[in-house]
């Protein structure tokens, strides 16, 4: 509190009038105003943006770092993260979860990936292991031949969990397939990649994604049928 009143103070001597900026983040439909006496004070600031309400539900926070760049200030991703509140509550009796913790690369950064799901019924530890070793794998693939901007964007929409979700049914089916933590803990130069071999990884990768959606459509269906029948 002290802090405040004397940068107020000093804010006044120095004839600084302070207002609103405008952050532009293009990953997301949230609009961010900071209160300050020049953009330059806002250089590297890191803000959290909780994206529940435009997910629906799906409890994801954001955590982005300010840039300013050409006169205009912009925030990119650092870092997503699910609540633990949501992750409790999707966890039922009669069901086992499995989790991991790994550092991989994406074409432009060192990233931590922390996957987690959860089974439908008691599993073997055979099987919570094939379903942490594939997921792995999925995860590593799906990372190498894309950017951060574009793994920021297919985690909030989504893609990436639903492409792997995809991949392990075919070992066990699971009630939640989730990325819990996503986060950048270093940058590298941009790895180039021919533009053929990207494009048929990412059908490939669409097409197990597309999968996924159908047998969700047929499980709803499945169910309105039951249910028509009691």
């Amino acid at each position: 509190m002290a802090e405040a009143v004397k940068q107020k103070t000093e804010s006044k001597k120095r004839g600084i009038k302070k207002g609103f900026y405008e952050v532009e983040a293009p990953l997301t439909a949230v609009k961010i105003s900071l209160y300050g006496g020049s953009m330059e004070e806002f250089e590297g600031r890191v803000v959290n943006l909780d994206l529940t309400k435009s997910l629906r539900g799906r409890s994801l926070e954001l955590r982005m770092k300010i840039k300013n760049e050409d006169g205009k200030l912009k925030a990119s991703p650092v870092s997503a993260n699910l609540a633990g509140s949501y992750i409790r509550r999707a966890l039922r009796r009669g069901s086992d979860y499995v989790e991991d913790s790994f550092k991989a690369n994406c074409r432009d950064a060192v990233l931590v990936v922390k996957p987690f799901m959860i089974t439908r019924r008691r599993v073997s530890r055979e099987v919570r292991n094939a379903i942490r070793v594939n997921a792995r794998k999925f995860i590593e693939g799906y990372l190498k031949i894309r950017t951060t901007k574009e793994l920021f964007s297919d985690i909030i929409a989504n893609k990436l969990q639903r492409g792997m979700a995809a991949k392990l049914k075919k070992i066990y089916p699971l009630a939640m397939c989730e990325i819990r933590v996503f986060e950048i803990i270093g940058e590298k130069a941009l790895e180039d990649i021919k533009e053929e071999e990207r494009k048929q990884l990412m059908e490939e990768q669409g097409k197990e994604e597309i999968s996924e959606i159908e047998t969700e459509e047929e499980n709803k269906e499945e169910i309105k049928k039951t249910r028509k029948k009691e």
